[in-house]
């Protein structure tokens, strides 16, 4: 199948723009390539994450099961105990809730969005 696009950005809503880029610059290790109160944004050359302020912003339930999570991010890593407590020390939460028995860990942004910690295989 020919594709229509290349994906360049996903854009992501929350109340704090500067804070979701530090969590995923810390995550990613992509480079912040702006960041306003308004607006700001990571990027490893090919591909951005954006982060918009929503005024009066609220993060989705987790778990949802009125279905409301309009995303998620899933993420390989080389170690998936070790990802989680680097991320919840870059703002990262670790809900109660946890699917998929034990095959992998989500953690929620600073803003409340669901991260699947994956192990690479």
């Amino acid at each position: 199948m020919t594709a229509i696009g290349n994906l360049i950005m996903v854009n992501i809503d929350g109340s704090d723009p500067r804070a979701l880029a530090t969590f995923y610059h810390g995550l990613l290790g992509w480079e912040v390539t702006a960041a306003e109160d308004e607006y700001a944004m990571v990027s490893d050359g090919t591909t951005s994450f954006g982060f918009g302020r929503i005024e009066g912003y609220e993060p989705p339930p987790w778990p949802d099961p009125a279905g409301r999570k309009q995303f998620h991010v899933d993420l390989y890593v080389d170690d998936v105990p070790t990802a989680v407590k680097e991320a919840t020390a870059i703002g990262a939460t670790v809900p109660d809730f946890q699917p998929g028995e034990g095959k992998w860990t989500i953690v929620l942004d600073p803003a409340g969005h669901p991260v699947c910690l994956c192990p690479r295989p």
